[in-house]
């Protein structure tokens, strides 16, 4: 499995404040935001950064995953991850960032795998 890199998250309490650090991050990256809902869930996706607002209840769902890992291929990082004795809890499912899986690793930690390839 070819890890490309990690995104980091961000959790703000409103839309005002996705808004504003979006714009914070974009002017420190040169990105520009890509902005889209998930489940309920407002983000914008900066370079590396993963800005997120919306209910309580969903966010505090995505605070269990520890990060984002960026792969070159979601399918073999599911086989990778299950051979390895990781449990798949969610996907792989298309998202307008790419295929995603949610893994929990034998340690506990819990670990979003996307690849990246964008679903029109």
């Amino acid at each position: 499995m070819e890890i490309l890199g990690t995104t980091l998250r961000i959790y703000v309490d409103t839309a005002d404040a996705l808004t504003t650090t979006a714009a914070f991050y974009e002017r420190i990256t040169g990105a520009t935001a890509q902005r889209f809902d998930r489940g309920g869930v407002s983000v914008a996706a900066v370079g590396c950064f993963l800005v997120m607002s919306g209910p309580p209840e969903e966010i505090d769902l995505l605070r269990k995953l520890t990060a984002t890992v960026a792969v070159k291929d979601v399918t073999e990082a599911h086989v990778t991850l299950t051979a390895a004795g990781a449990q798949i809890v969610a996907g792989p499912v298309p998202t307008p960032a790419g295929r995603s899986l949610i893994a929990l690793h034998p340690d506990g930690s819990v670990f979003e795998y996307v690849d990246r390839n964008p679903t029109p």
